[in-house]
């Protein structure tokens, strides 16, 4: 089940459980719409993958069981290991080849 973690490992701003605005790699690397687009260019700083948007767990309890009042969202605060040149340099050389051939 993901973690659902709750901020961009860049920038830090929130992403609550219900975002539209969170993205996330095979790894669950999670971050925000613009360091995606604008900063990461679609490459995963910590694994080189790509990302696609992260679904939103529901919130009511439709099914038994299974809602964010059963398997809540994380709490816990992830930030990047990597300076942000280490992070520009390490995108720069792999963000021209194909998430796919990575």
């Amino acid at each position: 089940m993901l973690q659902i973690r709750p901020n961009c490992e860049l920038c830090d701003c929130d992403l609550p459980a219900d975002s539209a605005s969170a993205r996330i790699c095979s790894y669950e690397c999670t971050f925000c719409t613009d360091c995606v687009d604008n900063q990461l260019h679609n490459v995963c700083p910590n694994c080189g993958g790509g990302f696609v948007a992260r679904p939103i767990r529901p919130k009511t309890e439709r099914r038994s069981g299974t809602s964010r009042e059963h398997q809540p969202a994380s709490a816990v605060r992830v930030h990047s290991a990597y300076s942000r040149e280490q992070i520009r340099e390490f995108v720069n050389g792999v963000k021209d080849v194909p998430a796919r051939q990575r």
